[in-house]
């Protein structure tokens, strides 16, 4: 069983993602690092709970912990992406409708998309935690506009109903900061603390 193979002692320079998504998988490899995926099945903190930046950082702990328990040995890596508008937090969208009525709320405004980041040794009781806010510039989008944007992705599983990756320039006028971590994963920041852990790129990362 799954169980059983978890807690096989891991090497101390191992890098394990707590995370079930393609993105971050990408993110990651593409900047060269070499890792284990492990997702991290946990019940998260939701909108409304605590202050948006409290809310990306509990929940990427909560992932964290909940590998690193299997894993003590590994550096165990959580993330939580969140888009927030006005202070409130646009969450995966149950429905179209709903991914509609958010592009309609984002369209001609500047919202942010944090990513709580924890990078977790259970062994050694080590942990790093930050937070990266990107601002993101939505151009004036009309109603067939973001029907035509939502024919041509996968909305269900993403917050805020839209992906930057994902034909974003029908969307998206400019990206102030990381863009990776408007995909889900602060790259940029990420390679400068896994450098504290002895974590590098073992392979060239991929130009874009």
């Amino acid at each position: 069983m799954q169980e059983d193979l978890n807690l096989a002692p891991s090497p101390p320079d191992e890098l394990v993602l707590a995370s079930a998504s393609p993105r971050r998988v990408k993110l990651l490899s593409d900047a060269g690092y070499t890792f284990v995926q492990q997702a991290a099945h946990v019940s998260e903190a939701q909108p409304g709970t605590a202050a948006p930046t409290t809310l990306c950082l509990k929940n990427a702990q909560r992932k964290a912990h909940a590998v690193a328990e299997t894993r003590p040995d590994a550096l165990v890596l959580g993330v939580d992406t969140i888009v927030v508008l006005d202070n409130d937090v646009l969450g995966k969208p149950a429905d179209r409708t709903q991914a509609h009525a958010y592009l309609t709320r984002l369209q001609g405004r500047t919202h942010q998309v944090l990513s709580g980041v924890t990078l977790l040794r259970h062994v050694t009781q080590t942990e790093c935690t930050f937070v990266t806010s990107s601002d993101v510039i939505f151009k004036t989008l009309t109603p067939s506009i973001i029907d035509a944007y939502l024919d041509r992705i996968e909305y269900s599983d993403k917050a805020g109903g839209y992906a930057a990756q994902d034909h974003g320039d029908m969307i998206i006028t400019k990206i102030n900061g990381s863009y990776s971590n408007v995909v889900g994963l602060p790259i940029e920041r990420l390679a400068q603390e896994l450098q504290r852990f002895s974590i590098t790129p073992t392979i060239s990362p991929r130009q874009t």
